[in-house]
C-alpha cells in the first residue's frame, strides 16, 4: 500500500507570485500603471477579516495597491451599492473584490452584479460566467484556476481522463468542470459533476481518475471512494473540534486525509493545498485585470 504524492499548494502559490512580481514590475515600468485591488468587508466575522487581511497584504508586497473596505454589520444595500460604483469608475482600481458571505439583509447577487465585470477579478458576473462558458478571456473564479495550475505544475495529465467534480457551486463546481472541459492543457477533461443528490456517490468517484471535492462537508469522500492511483484535489475548509489542540479546533477538508493518501496517486492536504492557490489565482486575475483595462484606453 503506497502513500501518495503530496501536492503542495505553499510552494506553487510562492512560484505564481514570484511570476507575478517580476511581470508586473515589467509591465509597470513599461506603462507607469501600478495595479490596484480594492477589498470590501461587510461586518466583524473574523475568519473573513483574516482572508481579507491576506488578500491585502498579498497585494501590497507585489508593490501593488490593496486596500480594505470595512463596512458597518447594518449597512445598506444603496450605501454598498454606491460605493462600488465610484470603485468602478476609479481608475487607480483595477479590481474589486466583496467578500462573501454578507448579511442576510442584502441582496448579495444584486451587489457582485454592480461590479463591472473589467474589475470582477472574482469573476462572479454573469458576463464573465458567460465568457468563460464561451471560451472568451474573461476573470476566472480563483479557486477553480488555482486547482488547474495545480495540475499542471505536478504534470498531472487531465486529457482523456475522467473527473469527478463533488459540489455544484457557482464559485467552485461549476467553474472547474468549464475549465476542464477546455481545450489545451489542464483541459480536455470528461467531466462529471456530482452533489448530494447523485445516487450511488462512492461508485461514481469510484470511477475517476481525477476527484475534485467542493461540497462543504468535512472528511465526506473516504479513502474507499477513491480509485487506486487517482488524482485527489480537496477544495474544503472545516472547521472540527479538537479538545487536544490549544485553540480546541482543527482544519480538515472534505476528503478523508488519512484514508485518502494510501489510495490516491497525489493528494492535496488541507490546510496547505488549494486555499494558498486561491489568493495567488486572486493577484493573477488583477493584473489581467489591470492589462485589460490599460489595452481599452
Amino acid at each position: 500500500m503506497s502513500t501518495a504524492q503530496i501536492i503542495d499548494g505553499k510552494a506553487v502559490a510562492t512560484k505564481v507570485l514570484a511570476e507575478l512580481k517580476e511581470e508586473s514590475a515589467a509591465w509597470t515600468k513599461q506603462t507607469r500603471i501600478t495595479p490596484g485591488l480594492v477589498v470590501i468587508i461587510v461586518g466583524n466575522n473574523p475568519a473573513s477579516q483574516v482572508y481579507v487581511t491576506n488578500k491585502t497584504r498579498t497585494c501590497n508586497e507585489l508593490g501593488w495597491h490593496g486596500e480594505t473596505r470595512v463596512l458597518p454589520e447594518d449597512v445598506s444595500q444603496k450605501e454598498i451599492i454606491d460605493i462600488i460604483q465610484s470603485l468602478n469608475a476609479d481608475n487607480t482600481v483595477h479590481g474589486v473584490l466583496v467578500q462573501l458571505p454578507l448579511p442576510k439583509h442584502l441582496d448579495e447577487q444584486a451587489i457582485l452584479d454592480t461590479i463591472t465585470p473589467d474589475k470582477d477579478v472574482d469573476g462572479f458576473h454573469p458576463v464573465n460566467v458567460g465568457r468563460l462558458s464561451l471560451g472568451i478571456p474573461a476573470p476566472v473564479p480563483c479557486t477553480p484556476l488555482g486547482v488547474i495550475r495545480l495540475l499542471q505544475e505536478y504534470q498531472i495529465e487531465t486529457k482523456g481522463k475522467l473527473a469527478v467534480i463533488i459540489g455544484r457551486s457557482n464559485i467552485v463546481g461549476k467553474p472547474m468542470a468549464q475549465l476542464l472541459m477546455r481545450k489545451g492543457s489542464g483541459g480536455d477533461a470528461t467531466v462529471v459533476i456530482a452533489h448530494s443528490r447523485t445516487a450511488n456517490l462512492p461508485d461514481v468517484v469510484r470511477q475517476a481518475d481525477i476527484v475534485i471535492a467542493a461540497i462543504g462537508r468535512p472528511q465526506f469522500v473516504k479513502g474507499d471512494y477513491i480509485k487506486e492511483g487517482a488524482t485527489v484535489i480537496d477544495v474544503g475548509i472545516n472547521r472540527i473540534p479538537a479538545p487536544e489542540r490549544p485553540k480546541g479546533t482543527r482544519l480538515v477538508g472534505d476528503v478523508d486525509f488519512e484514508t485518502a493518501v494510501t489510495r490516491a496517486g497525489a493528494i492535496t492536504p488541507v490546510p496547505g493545498g488549494v486555499g494558498p492557490m486561491t489568493i495567488a489565482m486572486l493577484m493573477r486575475n488583477t493584473l489581467d485585470c489591470a492589462k485589460r483595462l490599460a489595452a481599452k484606453e
